[in-house]
């Protein structure tokens, strides 16, 4: 009797609980291999610019504002994949978009892998830039759109983790390879990108929008297992995008303009508080402060503590939920840029003994005595990595996939991964000349301040969506008083 199927059975067999997770992980996984290129790509010059002034070639010897222009051409780049995911994202998809992405960033690589002069290492930060931004406004989006609410805030930090790994990776492996090797190797994971993701799904939401009903409720089945109550899931989308139109006119509601610009704005903060440039030139940073160890050795140890704080981070980002987060990152970074500020405001006295120390341990093989001071740079500049890691990072990217109406979603996330790259280009582009000018206190100073802006910002305009599937979400914006759905 038992075995016989009833009610019961049914109500059983269809309980969310019978989803199944590892297709979707293995999607999930496919897709961010783009931003662990990403992360590869964006602090490549951090070990190269090193090399490159100690190097034997002097066509490839850059002076300051050449070494500006090497560590800002990507954001450059990245702003232009930014505004071209705009359009591919709802052209030929998110899963295309991201794919499309490997082409501009295995040139890209494999120009700077050969580079003769100034102009190909350039160009090739261009291109992996570009590759950059496309997957910048695309993964968010894709893993937003085939995740499972319960999930997505753990999945949705994946693009981060990822990009820190491929940081990682590249500041471990400058320990040990040349300069050109290191873009060689980052042609691996590009390539195994595009082999996986033909044979993931596409975004249900994507194909729904598109009117192909048949392929959205078979990808839906893949990515949930057969025994999941998909179709109730595959019913609730279907609703919330019948009733939505995008049109122009749109802008004017809060469904549309609320969730756009608290995203613009975000990713917006998410820059100025200088994450990019430091990133960039850790290793510089690092050679202008007087810190025990080896720059380099001070990179990677920097990138482990970055790679540990998203972790935590994703374990969080469903417990304690989005915003807590967010004031802990604000918190602590503001807490971290303060420290450098006041450790690096030294007057030119202070640089000449810093000259006169160097000096010294090179003539006495480093046998002077150890100043517990010198490790302010270092401990500061952890907190700041592991703060922003923590929210501003993972959450900035999450949020702009959950908030963003799904009529807009594509154009949308391409504004603002735009304006993003914009920024950081603006603000890459112009440290290494600040530094040079008024001495690393000044840009710090200045994040500083950010740090407290994004602190309030986080209190009064970001919502809380722990929790809630994107339909709950976009239908708190239309009302601006629950995150309740009514089902007709």
């Amino acid at each position: 009797m038992a075995d016989c199927p009833d009610e019961t059975t049914t109500l059983i067999r269809n309980n969310p609980t019978k989803i199944r997770h590892g297709r979707l992980y293995l999607a999930v996984f496919s897709a961010v291999l783009g931003n662990f290129n990403f992360g590869f790509a964006l602090v490549f010059p951090s070990p190269v610019i090193p090399h490159l002034k100690n190097g034997d070639d002097p066509r490839l010897h850059m002076d300051i504002h050449q070494i500006s222009w090497f560590g800002s051409i990507f954001t450059l780049g990245a702003a232009v994949g930014g505004l071209s995911a705009m359009v591919l994202n709802d052209r030929v998809g998110r899963k295309m978009s991201i794919m499309l992405s490997g082409v501009p960033s295995v040139a890209g690589l494999l120009v700077m892998g050969s580079a003769q002069n100034f102009w190909m290492l350039l160009w090739g930060r261009f291109l992996t830039g570009i590759a950059g931004g496309i997957t910048s406004g695309s993964i968010p989006v894709y893993v937003s759109e085939i995740s499972h609410p319960s999930v997505r805030g753990a999945l949705g930090s994946c693009p981060q983790i990822t990009a820190v790994f491929g940081s990682l990776a590249l500041y471990a492996l400058g320990l040990i390879l040349p300069w050109r090797w290191l873009a060689v190797a980052g042609e691996v994971p590009v390539i195994i990108m595009m082999i996986l993701l033909c044979f993931m799904p596409t975004s249900p939401r994507y194909l729904i929008m598109k009117g192909n009903r048949a392929k959205a409720v078979k990808s839906l089945e893949w990515l949930r297992g057969p025994n999941s109550d998909y179709l109730t899931e595959f019913s609730k989308i279907e609703r919330s995008i019948n009733s939505q139109g995008a049109q122009w006119s749109d802008l004017k509601t809060p469904l549309y303009y609320k969730p756009i610009l608290i995203s613009v704005f975000m990713r917006f903060l998410q820059q100025m508080t200088g994450i990019t440039p430091i990133l960039v030139y850790l290793e510089p940073i690092f050679h202008k402060t007087d810190i025990s160890l080896k720059p380099k050795y001070d990179a990677a140890l920097v990138g482990v503590v970055r790679l540990i704080s998203v972790a935590i981070a994703a374990s969080l980002m469903d417990k304690a939920g989005r915003k807590a987060l967010l004031f802990t990152s604000g918190f602590l970074m503001f807490i971290a840029m303060l420290s450098m500020t006041m450790y690096t405001h030294k007057t030119p006295c202070s640089q000449g003994n810093l000259t006169l120390t160097e000096g010294l341990k090179s003539a006495y093989g480093g046998s002077t005595a150890f100043d517990p001071m010198s490790l302010i740079p270092l401990i500061s500049t952890m907190v700041i990595i592991f703060g922003y890691a923590m929210g501003w990072g993972p959450i900035t990217w999450l949020l702009m996939s959950e908030i963003l109406p799904l009529g807009a979603r594509g154009v949308a996330s391409g504004l603002c991964v735009g304006v993003s790259w914009i920024t950081a280009f603006v603000l890459t582009q112009l440290f290494m000349p600040v530094v040079e000018a008024y001495g690393l206190f000044a840009p710090f100073l200045f994040f500083c301040v950010v740090s407290v802006v994004n602190i309030i910002f986080t209190a009064k305009c970001v919502p809380e969506t722990k929790g809630r599937s994107l339909e709950e979400i976009e239908n708190y914006f239309k009302t601006g008083r629950s995150f309740t759905i009514h089902d007709p």
